[in-house]
């Protein structure tokens, strides 16, 4: 081959390299996938936990939600009023206020307190737990204190105590992971503000409840009769206390005869 038509071969590879480049450049362009600026503003603005609690695999699906608008500004609930009201200038919208929440656990039956059923000595996990003949405790809905609900906290705001989930309200950022991994739904979400709470879950007659754990509820009604603010009715054996009609005066607090209804920090 003479060196005429090596040029020629590498002027036509060179050419083809230039068609094939634009090509490419002219596709990159028309398939584009656009990603709109306000995706990555509103995941610098979430909690950034990755713990699902906003109902998406994590903060990106999430982030990516609320710019479609098919997730509310408010759904962090980790990132709180600072990440809602970030996220509500972020789409241009009116963030609606959010009040402040905590898990609150509704139980004081620890080791002592609520009667065991049997000594359980399997898998540390309350669910597994639960689904051997009737759980551990004789009360059917008590704390059995094996964890599952601190295994899912990825804030460390759980711990426990005599074998009783204790929840730290500081550390809390209201997820609701522990909500939903407790077997006996012994943990609620309250507002933060809403401290009067009734910690027991037992809706068994007071004759079956009383003797299975020291500060079960026994539907004396004493703590209705007691409140000036109808916050607080009995019903199915089992008070049960209106956040939003509360004052926190502590009435039914100071004549409980069980000590079921207890103020939180």
């Amino acid at each position: 081959m003479n060196t005429t038509a090596i040029i020629a071969a590498i002027a036509v590879l060179g050419g083809l390299g230039i068609v094939f480049g634009a090509l490419i450049s002219v596709t990159d362009k028309v398939f584009a996938v656009q990603v709109d600026e306000r995706v990555a503003k509103v995941r610098e603005n979430v909690a950034g936990a990755n713990c699902g609690a906003c109902g998406y695999p994590g903060c990106d699906a999430f982030s990516e939600a609320v710019v479609k608008g098919e997730a509310p500004v408010t759904g962090c609930t980790p990132g709180g009023a600072k990440s809602a009201e970030a996220l509500a200038g972020i789409m241009g919208v009116v963030s609606e206020s959010m009040e402040p929440s905590v898990a609150r656990i509704r139980c004081q039956g620890g080791c002592g307190i609520s009667v065991d059923r049997y000594e359980y000595t399997g898998i540390k996990s309350c669910a597994h737990a639960a689904s051997l003949a009737g759980g551990p405790k004789v009360c059917p809905s008590a704390c059995y204190g094996l964890g599952d609900c601190q295994k899912v906290c990825q804030f460390d705001a759980i711990s426990f105590e005599n074998g009783l989930c204790v929840i730290d309200p500081e550390k809390c950022t209201a997820c609701g992971m522990c909500v939903a991994q407790c077997p006996n739904s012994l943990i609620k979400l309250l507002p933060k503000a809403a401290s009067v709470t009734v910690r027991c879950r037992n809706t068994q007659p007071p004759k079956v409840a009383m003797p299975v754990c020291t500060y079960s509820c026994i539907a004396c009604k004493r703590c209705e009769k007691a409140c000036e603010y109808d916050a607080i009715h009995v019903n199915n054996f089992l008070a049960e206390i209106d956040p939003a009609k509360c004052t926190r005066c502590e009435a039914c607090v100071a004549v409980c005869p069980k000590k079921c209804i207890t103020v939180s920090a």
